[in-house]
């Protein structure tokens, strides 16, 4: 067997293997959910009512049903992409009729992406108009859903035809250190991307609108002040327009930063529980767990063009997946490697999103650590968890393999034990144990 096909075959069985592990991992933990199901455990009695914890069971097991079908569905357009000779055929096509310049190239993998994701929109009507409304969280209109594809659409090409083109540019300009200069270039893009989207891009999707005077402004701004968080303002994001769900966060950096909370936050947490969010997120600021995560982020992307460009030295990649190998630095030579690399990247990381949220859960716990000392007691950001819990029908007994390879936060138990400390006691005076 040439090297070309036994790469296709491990790529092929690297496939199977993902799908076959996303099910298996589902299935384990829907059917804990439903061992579970009966009766609300001793752990959760008083926190939260019988009705609404069946109604958590049934809203994780219809998740877990579409999500095994999506797995499914993507597994095989993936084989299909990657295996039936479309995309040579599709970039012979292509390259005839628009030629191989860079911008006729970064076309042909800006097309392909739209294509894709295409492909991926009958599902997404389904979650949002079906499932989710099922649950009573949709809220978004027909119309608006519309109007965030059209959206995306006009700056798809603004934004990833643009940048395609360039990092195909660089490698024409700068040969075999293009992957340098490429990633270089992608992260100066995202970090800039960072900044202007809160004031550019935002916007044009969510209304933003500065928290009213009164109590729980003055709450959060002394908070700021008193943790020396630098923030511009406090905005609250009208995510009540879409969905139900809710949360916090903050975008920018230094003079630019601002806190947002959706407006669903507002709704259903009193001033003391928003003030416990807030502090958590503050939490991971003073942390610096967002640095580390931009760190982490930066050198993937170094990680990732070093790879592509490791890759595409090889024959026997291209020929693994159909294609004709032209050794050189033009866009014609590289671009498939870029798409193919694009296409395999997410069955490698897949294996590696357990060891990724053993690093976010561990953060969330320093974050949560950070709010109990400012805020002085844990009480406000517990029953802030449950109340978020309870109203997002969160999964409160996902199975212990499923949560460590999923969640990239604790479960609530785990930040309330975590909270209350070694001698774990809910606020009602039971023991939590499931």
């Amino acid at each position: 067997m040439n090297p070309g096909s036994l790469f296709a075959v491990i790529a092929f069985a690297l496939i199977l293997a993902r799908t076959a592990a996303e099910l298996w991992l589902s299935r384990l933990n829907q059917r804990h959910v439903q061992a579970c199901a009966q009766e609300v455990p001793p752990a959760f009695r008083g926190i939260v009512d019988e009705k609404t914890y069946q109604r958590s069971a049934e809203y994780t097991l219809a998740k877990g049903r579409f999500g095994d079908v999506t797995n499914v569905f993507d597994a095989l357009v993936l084989i299909a992409v990657l295996f039936s000779g479309l995309l040579p055929a599709a970039f012979g096509r292509f390259s005839a009729a628009f030629g191989t310049s860079t911008w006729a190239m970064a076309g042909f993998l800006f097309a392909v992406g739209v294509a894709l994701s295409i492909l991926e929109l009958p599902f997404t009507w389904y979650a949002e108009f079906k499932l989710e409304a099922r649950f009573g969280f949709n809220t978004i209109t027909m119309k608006t859903w519309v109007l965030d594809r059209l959206k995306g659409l006009l700056l798809a090409p603004l934004l990833g035809y643009s940048l395609l083109a360039l990092v195909l540019k660089l490698m024409e300009w700068t040969g075999a250190h293009w992957w340098f200069w490429a990633a270089a270039v992608v992260i100066a893009f995202q970090l800039v991307l960072l900044v202007i989207a809160p004031a550019l891009i935002m916007p044009l999707f969510n209304k933003f609108t500065p928290l009213p005077q009164g109590s729980l402004r003055d709450r959060l701004h002394a908070l700021a002040e008193r943790t020396g968080f630098p923030a511009r303002n406090i905005e609250v994001m009208d995510g009540s327009k879409r969905s139900r769900h809710s949360n916090a966060f903050f975008t920018g950096f230094g003079r630019l930063r601002k806190i947002v909370l959706f407006d669903t936050l507002v709704a259903q947490l009193t001033d003391s529980e928003l003030e416990s969010v807030l502090a958590h997120e503050i939490g991971h600021y003073k942390k610096r767990h967002v640095l580390k995560l931009v760190a982490v982020a930066i050198a993937g992307v170094f990680v990732a063009f070093a790879m592509i460009a490791w890759l595409a030295r090889y024959g026997w990649f291209y020929r693994a997946f159909g294609f004709a190998y032209h050794p050189g630095f033009a866009a014609a030579s590289i671009a498939p490697a870029l798409l193919l690399f694009g296409l395999l990247a997410g069955t490698i990381t897949f294996w590696l999103s357990p060891f990724t949220h053993i690093w976010s859960r561990r953060f969330e716990y320093e974050a949560d650590a950070f709010a109990h000392a400012i805020m002085g007691e844990p009480q406000s950001l517990i029953q802030a968890l449950r109340q978020l819990s309870e109203k997002n029908l969160s999964n409160l007994t996902p199975h212990p393999f499923y949560s460590g390879f999923y969640y990239s936060h604790p479960t609530l138990l785990e930040r309330e034990r975590a909270l209350i400390g070694t001698n774990p006691r809910i606020l009602d005076g039971t023991v939590p144990t499931i």
